[in-house]
């Protein structure tokens, strides 16, 4: 056995098929090594190949481990029916598997099995992804129930939200539909629709406590349960039921049992609203402020935070450093007030790495002219560390980060590999220039920096560095001679796309369009996974796509999903001319967002002509999977939509960001569903999310101010101006503050100056009830005599040396 060393094997001279088999299954491991993948790949590329010589692929298969992801379409399109049954023991534990390799592998397998059995899911696992909409709506009733508890569950997060609302679908329409519901686990169940929820009456705590469930869900199970409890603290330890708190529930708890039951909402902080929170701060502030966690206070009125007393600096700043602050604090005003009173507890310094430590997430947030002044020499070693996980810095930020970085190893072309190394993330600060010399003399190092960087977009700066380092490295120069009109230019190997990632945008299109054929076929599926590139390179690589593949008219699902965002190089003739008939294909293109609306409305106009339903056959699947091209819907064919399909996909049409009229017409079939807006319940604001914005003036006026809050932010912003302007000052003042932080800038210019103070007091995290004019204070009959008030001291007599001891021995908030 060669361990690891397996990975850098590089003697394939004299290995035959079985050797190269063996050392196949041996490099499993070599996943490990996560800055040397370019170079795995390529071995086993090689290997892949002579494990295949004088064997057919059927025969090979199952033997090739997982390797087999390095297979291309047209060889898995190869393969038997029977070859893929055989070998479904392998296959079904590989992990990494393309869309499109799945979608075809599936086909395969289920071709030998003719239908969808319970056996069947659970010998497909990884598989089950390219497994159709319509098959899983064609699976026996009897099978269903026990696939979903076992192995649909496990691999949920793979399938897409039509093929999960197909799996649902069948699943509620299967006889009983209320122990259907119940039995539904996990992830899934937060597909379920609000109006089936309400049919269900046999809920629990129990059932609920490993259930993932959507604010809406949790809103309407929370009230229904409490109606049926004598212990309604026992409800906040029922997993993600604690999303469907309210601030009346939170102020009906006697301050005994507010401070006995707190942990089960702050252990579960990641899982409320700000809203949530906000109300959180407001009764501890009201029932017991000497002993209320300091970063609560950051949620109050600014004046709170200010009149924090310096004795308590250290618990404050360990407090809100535990957390993210752009969640806590959403109007920028507050968050620089917060800000100064972290300075002022700082006293303009941070003079080692144990203070670096207390400010935990908060360092991501000082303004760069205190970075740049106030970090000791001592200190800076463990606040760059803390630097590098800032999802966000600003400019400013980067540059003194820069510019202390240079202070600290001088310029590039001094430093060594483990200076470059140290540096990883920090490295997409520096400019082109600054970066050739390490492109040129440390390739692999930038090479393997930019692959721990996936995921994100880095500055076009460092791709342009990564690029030349993978160009000047590359051992191949493939000729494109062959191609008309490509004589003399350099086009992309396999090595260099998989080794480039998001650094493939740097290719000019004639790079692209000259690629040989076969690269382009291994790696269509990389180049679609790139988020940058510009439309004209698209169309490059679509043009290549209709030369390899022929024109759109012939293109199978596995090719349409492997162009990932090439396709949207597609026109709308083009678009028209690929077979659209299945719902998945469409599911596919649908979650795409640059569309235009011309395009869009080619997509959902392609799939009704192919196949063949109309706008009243469309179940829930369709819907779901049609995505945002229903937005391209007009508003006579909106009411053709039938009421039992549409209420059960509300939450996803809901997440669509559609024209105003189009969501008036949605919120018209809602009325059928839920009734007149004047019946909504927090739980139907919530679940209706954009379509809450097709309300009319009348009826926003209407809506009780206690329900401003279960507005999604989404639907805040979609509210037409003139719309939202009609809002009372009571109304905004009650918006929460993330509500309120979503109202766009047009919004506001249409408020006036009395609806303006009440937004900002929603913003601040003032009390809704108090949104007159009137002072906030504390409810004397909750608040012991002996609390301080606002401005004094929580603590008297507490020095910081004992104060450092005490939090020494004490778990802190």
């Amino acid at each position: 056995m060669l361990g690891l060393l397996v990975c850098f094997y590089d003697d394939l001279e004299l290995l035959d098929a079985t050797v190269a088999q063996v050392l196949l299954h041996q490099m499993i491991k070599c996943s490990q090594l996560r800055g040397f993948q370019a170079a795995v790949q390529k071995l086993k590329a090689d290997l892949l190949d002579i494990a295949t010589e004088n064997q057919t692929l059927n025969e090979t298969l199952g033997s090739l481990s997982d390797a087999v992801v390095g297979l291309t379409y047209s060889q898995l399109e190869s393969l038997s029916p029977e070859a893929v049954h055989g070998a479904i023991s392998t296959l079904n534990q590989v992990s990494g598997w393309a869309k499109s390799q799945v979608i075809i592998l599936s086909a395969k397998y289920l071709a030998h099995e003719k239908v969808l059995s319970f056996y069947n899911v659970s010998q497909m696992g990884a598989l089950l992804a390219g497994v159709s909409t319509q098959a899983f709506c064609s699976m026996d009733c009897k099978d269903l129930p026990q696939a979903l508890r076992s192995t649909l569950a496990q691999h949920v997060s793979d399938l897409s939200p039509a093929q999960q609302q197909g799996v649902l679908s069948k699943m509620i329409e299967a006889g009983d539909a209320a122990s259907g519901i119940v039995e539904i686990p996990g992830a899934f169940f937060k597909e379920v629709s609000l109006f089936d929820l309400r049919r269900e009456p046999g809920f629990n705590p129990t059932v609920l406590k490993d259930k993932e469930l959507r604010r809406s869900q949790a809103l309407f199970l929370y009230e229904l349960l409490l109606k049926t409890t004598t212990r309604p603290e026992e409800l906040l330890s029922a997993g993600q039921l604690v999303k469907g708190v309210t601030c009346s529930h939170i102020d009906a708890m006697s301050p005994d049992s507010f401070l006995a039951h707190f942990r089960y909402f702050e252990n579960n902080l990641f899982l409320l609203s700000p809203y949530q929170v906000n109300c959180l701060a407001w009764k501890y502030w009201e029932v017991s402020r000497s002993s209320m966690p300091p970063f609560l206070l950051a949620v109050l009125p600014a004046h709170y935070v200010a009149s924090f007393p310096a004795s308590q600096c250290v618990p404050f700043l360990i407090s809100l450093g535990k957390r993210q602050l752009d969640y806590l604090v959403l109007d920028s005003h507050k968050k620089t007030l917060v800000l100064r009173k972290v300075q002022q507890c700082l006293d303009v310094s941070i003079a080692d790495e144990y203070t670096v430590d207390i400010m935990g997430h908060l360092l991501c947030h000082l303004p760069a002219t205190i970075i740049d002044s106030s970090i000791s020499p001592k200190a800076w070693p463990t606040a760059l560390h803390g630097l590098r996980d800032c999802p966000d810095l600003s400019p400013d930020h980067k540059a003194v980060v820069k510019r202390k970085l240079l202070e600290q190893y001088g310029f590039p072309q001094n430093w060594t590999a483990e200076t470059i190394k140290d540096l990883g993330p920090f490295l997409v600060l520096f400019s082109g220039d600054e970066l050739s010399f390490i492109a040129t003399k440390f390739p692999d190092i930038l090479q393997q920096t930019a692959s721990k960087l996936a995921g994100t977009l880095p500055p076009k700066e460092f791709l342009w560095a990564v690029f030349e380092s993978v160009r000047n490295s590359s051992h191949e120069s493939p000729s494109s001679d062959s191609i008309p009109g490509c004589h003399g230019v350099s086009a992309p190997s396999t090595d260099d796309i998989f080794k480039l990632a998001e650094a493939n945008v740097c290719w000019a299109p004639e790079d692209l369009l000259c690629m040989e054929e076969d690269t382009f076929i291994r790696n269509v599926e990389l180049l679609g996974a790139v988020k940058g590139f510009s439309q004209h390179q698209r169309m490059a690589l679509k043009e290549k796509a209709i030369q390899v593949w022929d024109m759109p008219s012939y293109w199978k699902e596995h090719h349409i999903v492997s162009l990932g965002h090439i396709a949207l190089a597609l026109n709308e003739s083009e678009l028209e001319q690929l077979d659209l008939s299945s719902i998945d294909t469409v599911a596919f293109l649908s979650q795409q967002t640059e569309w235009t609306p011309g395009q869009a409305k080619s997509i959902l106009q392609g799939f009704l002509d192919d196949s063949g339903y109309s706008i009243q056959d469309l179940k829930s699947f369709h819907l779901v999977g049609l995505g945002a091209t229903l937005c391209t819907m007009n508003t006579s064919e909106i009411p053709l939509i039938k009421i039992s399909e549409f209420r059960v996909v509300v939450a996803r049409i809901g997440t669509l960001l559609c024209s105003t009229h189009v969501l008036a017409e949605f919120k018209r079939k809602a009325e059928v569903v839920f009734g007149d807006p004047t019946e909504w319940t927090s739980s139907v604001l919530q679940e209706l999310g954009t379509i809450a914005a097709g309300l009319t003036k009348a009826e926003l006026r209407m809506l009780d101010k206690d329900l401003m809050p279960y507005f999604q932010p989404s639907a805040i912003k979609c509210l037409p101006d003139e719309i939202f302007k009609e809002l009372s000052e009571e109304q905004i003042a009650c918006l929460g503050p993330e509500n309120a932080a979503a109202v766009t800038q047009a919004q506001r210019q249409r408020l006036s100056p009395a609806q303006l103070q009440s937004l900002q007091r929603a913003l601040d995290g003032a009390k809704a009830q108090f949104w007159q004019d009137a002072p906030v204070s504390a409810d004397p009959t909750r608040t012991p005599a002996s609390l301080s008030s606002p401005g004094a001291p929580i603590s008297r007599g507490l020095g910081l040396g004992c104060l450092l001891l005490v939090l020494m021995t004490k778990p802190l908030c």
